[in-house]
């Protein structure tokens, strides 16, 4: 299971994702060729000594109509966001810049472990300037360069000994379920419809719930976590319209659900940033279910459902094994449905087959 995320930070140019890329190393070059995966570039895992852990590089998240200045500040919120520990790049080749300065003190107030990174440093001479950075005061910088592989090492050991000491695990003993989609598609409504259903208890013993969005509850004397990744606390629009920001909203959200509940916004339709999305729960192994939401907004006849089916199974041939069930969150048509679903998708990821 994964220790935490890892998201790597500075100004451009210093070479983010060299380093994203040497890191990650192989297990990237590993490519599904089942169609309609989007692969995104934005993200991946890092495996050292036996344990693993989420890389961001946050240079890939690209905010449109900004200028240069807020782009970077933005880049550096999200890392803080969504970050265990900051691995913030340097470049020794051009020395302290008034950009790190300000990029250092702003991770500093963030209270989030920092490791310092100074790349470029192919030769001696460049090795000598990481004494320079020591007045981010951020601690010990470590010469690393991304072209040539140096200094990785040390830096991973470092990572490791400042991430959680937990691995992230699912909840155990219980069927836990996300709502993931894209922005608007109605994932804070299906969570609201689901918990408001006749003979659904939402628990509120202190220390059941390990973040914000994750809502522990009761349906039929049995116990359910529901967890919305709805729940961005930067609320301004620039964040929401992020497309890869929802996505990394999108997989810790993941990793702790046994099942994953995919909206697609029946008024929009189906759209190329759903198939980033369920790409994820597809290649993280869970359950799936896709879930045709604002179906009340739907003009139909009695074809209607059948070539809207045929459509999501052309579009997403990789979730050829999901069900699909046609709600409305705002009306709760058809929410009932979803729970006994859950069960039925849950039970069906468990089992085990026997060799013989």
């Amino acid at each position: 299971m994964l220790r935490g995320t890892v998201a790597i930070v500075g100004r451009p140019n210093v070479g983010k994702s060299t380093i994203f890329n040497r890191l990650i190393g192989q297990r990237k070059s590993i490519v599904d060729d089942t169609p309609g995966v989007t692969r995104d570039r934005i993200y991946g895992e890092v495996e050292w000594l036996t344990q693993s852990f989420r890389l961001i590089d946050t240079g890939g998240i690209q905010i449109e109509n900004q200028d240069f200045g807020d782009e970077i500040n933005m880049q550096v919120d999200i890392a803080i966001e969504e970050a265990d520990v900051i691995l913030f790049v340097t470049s020794a080749i051009e020395g302290v810049t008034s950009d790190d300065v300000a990029i250092a003190r702003k991770l500093q107030k963030s209270k989030k472990p920092i490791v310092l990174a100074v790349n470029k440093t192919d030769n001696e001479a460049l090795q000598m300037m990481q004494y320079d950075f020591y007045q981010l005061a951020l601690g010990d910088p470590m010469v690393v360069s991304g072209a040539h592989g140096i200094g990785f090492g040390d830096v991973l050991d470092k990572i490791m000994d400042l991430l959680p000491e937990k691995a992230i695990e699912p909840y155990e003993g219980i069927t836990s379920f996300c709502c993931i989609g894209r922005p608007n598609v109605g994932k804070s409504s299906l969570v609201n419809a689901i918990l408001k259903e006749d003979r659904v208890i939402v628990s509120d013993v202190e220390g059941t719930t390990r973040d914000a969005i994750d809502t522990p509850f009761t349906y039929n004397d049995q116990e359910y976590m529901i967890i919305d990744t709805a729940g961005i606390r930067k609320r301004g629009k620039i964040y929401e319209n992020i497309e890869k920001y929802s996505i990394l909203r999108a997989l810790s959200a993941i990793d702790r659900s046994n099942v994953a509940l995919f909206l697609i916004d029946g008024e929009k339709g189906i759209r190329d940033q759903d198939k980033h999305v369920a790409g994820l729960a597809h290649e993280a192994g869970k359950g799936v279910i896709i879930v045709y939401n604002k179906w009340d907004t739907v003009e139909k006849d009695e074809k209607t459902m059948h070539k809207i089916e045929q459509k999501i199974r052309n579009e997403f041939v990789y979730l050829s094994y999901a069900p699909i069930v046609f709600v409305s969150a705002k009306t709760h048509q058809k929410v009932n449905q979803l729970i006994p679903l859950i069960d039925e998708v849950h039970d069906a990821c468990c089992l085990r087959v026997p060799t013989n």
